[in-house]
């Protein structure tokens, strides 16, 4: 064995597969925003971006290029090195959670039979950069925007836990693959209604949307953890939020609605190439993100807080009891 056959090339070969992810996950977190202007504008009856390229389709890109020309201001109290390093942390774990999600079949960058832990534990990470972004930034706004995040993704992540459990045991995998595949004759948001609309819930309360919005709080803590960043760093933490919004679709539609899959096997279903189904899954997931930012209000921190530890937690842990009954007492468990 060579050492370009052995080492180089395949080295070569996933640097080149990271790169086909990642850039178009980076060009769709920055039309996102534009999307949210575009949706949240038809909403409220207004016009959203128009002047900066044809129907305002430049935008983004003068957002990234304004962004980038500011100034980096980090406050004289603040600790420098974790002030920079908490919005790359938040960046940087919002792409590489892409490594174990399937295109297609086969289409996945590392097919891990331990995906969904994988997965979990990334999206369980991610509070960290907002904590340190919190404590770094020597404010008293900052410090309780980060507290707030900290309480509110310990509570939604323990729901999020069992609703996986409830779609595992269905499957009896690990895998992301295999839990798409499972999905062949019915999507899980059928028969795991109440768990599907838990975990898109809890989905806007892990990615700090409205009306979960409670770490930033303008109108309490006067932009929560975010309230010293500016210019790119401020554009990491950004781009961190709506890259988990696209991830957070993702899992839902791997987890509920079917992936790849079409939502009927017949033609003309079946011409479509499965990452185009997959894609526009994920575009519906962002759609609803959105349209729940442009119609609810932000709840009261006690609201949210009741709904997670009171409501959600006894409901989902009680799914899981119910789902692992029926399956054991029709013989339903997977082999």
């Amino acid at each position: 064995m060579t050492f370009w056959s052995g080492y180089a090339w395949p080295t070569i070969l996933v640097v080149l597969q990271i790169i086909a992810i990642i850039l178009p996950l980076i060009i769709a977190v920055a039309y996102l925003t534009y999307a949210e202007r575009k949706v949240m504008a038809a909403m409220q009856l207004r016009q959203g971006p128009m002047v900066v390229g044809p129907f305002g389709l430049l935008q983004p890109i003068a957002d990234g290029v304004k962004l980038l020309s500011k100034e980096t201001i980090v406050p004289s109290g603040a600790n420098r090195m974790l002030f920079i390093l908490a919005p790359m942390i938040t960046f940087f774990l919002s792409l590489v959670a892409w490594a174990v999600i399937p295109f297609d079949d086969g289409w996945v960058l590392a097919n891990i039979n331990v995906g969904v832990l994988y997965l979990f534990a990334i999206s369980s990470l991610g509070v960290y950069g907002i904590i340190i972004a919190g404590w770094a930034s020597n404010s008293k706004y900052a410090f309780l925007g980060g507290l707030r995040s900290a309480a509110q993704m310990v509570s939604y992540e323990v729901s999020i836990g069992f609703v996986m459990i409830s779609v595992l045991l269905c499957v009896g995998s690990l895998n992301l693959s295999d839990i798409v595949k499972a999905q062949h004759t019915i999507w899980f948001a059928i028969p795991l209604l109440p768990m599907f609309v838990i975990f898109f819930i809890s989905a806007l309360a892990e990615t700090n949307r409205a009306p979960f919005d409670l770490p930033e709080g303008e109108s309490e803590i006067t932009g929560g953890f975010m309230v010293e960043y500016s210019s790119m760093t401020y554009a990491l933490f950004f781009l961190g939020e709506y890259a988990n919004m696209i991830l957070m679709s993702g899992m839902t539609s791997i987890l509920f609605l079917g992936g790849w899959l079409a939502p009927f096997g017949v033609a003309p279903f079946t011409w479509v190439p499965g990452p185009i189904w997959f894609i526009l899954k994920i575009c519906f997931c962002l759609f609803v993100f959105i349209w729940v930012r442009a119609t609810l209000p932000r709840f009261r921190y006690d609201q949210l807080m009741r709904l997670g530890w009171k409501v959600f937690l006894p409901f989902s842990l009680a799914w899981v009891v119910i789902t692992a009954g029926v399956l054991t007492a029709f013989g339903w468990l997977p082999k």
